[in-house]
């Protein structure tokens, strides 16, 4: 085989994974930011604080390729039906989180209301 080819087709390939790389790393720091979005616009429901109601609730979140909030759902429950229902409704209200890097995906998000 012509080794000027086989030089290219290396240097291509090369080329390749020197422009994946970046894209791979940003999304690991994309489910980081959806996280720090979501928690920022967290609140605690009055009802469940009037009621002692603490939980940590885990949702699913699932996200479109331009960064609009499609569905969301209860991984694992807070124990509390009106925390749940907070936890799902809040990436709803946010609407649209950045783009995913790598098309329509799923983030896993934790929310905690601890009373203090």
């Amino acid at each position: 085989m012509n080794t000027a080819f086989l030089k290219a087709a290396s240097l291509g390939v090369l080329a390749l994974a020197a422009t994946a790389a970046p894209a791979f790393a940003q999304s690991a720091d994309w489910p980081r930011e959806v996280n720090h979005i979501l928690s920022s616009r967290q609140t605690y429901p009055p009802l469940a604080q009037m009621r002692g109601e603490e939980g940590t609730a885990k949702v699913r979140v699932y996200v479109g390729a331009d960064g609009s909030v499609q569905r969301t759902e209860i991984v694992t429950t807070s124990g509390s039906s009106t925390l749940d229902k907070e936890a799902l409704a809040l990436p709803q209200k946010v609407h649209a989180v950045p783009a995913p890097p790598m098309g329509a995906t799923s983030v896993t998000v934790t929310f905690t209301w601890k009373l203090i």
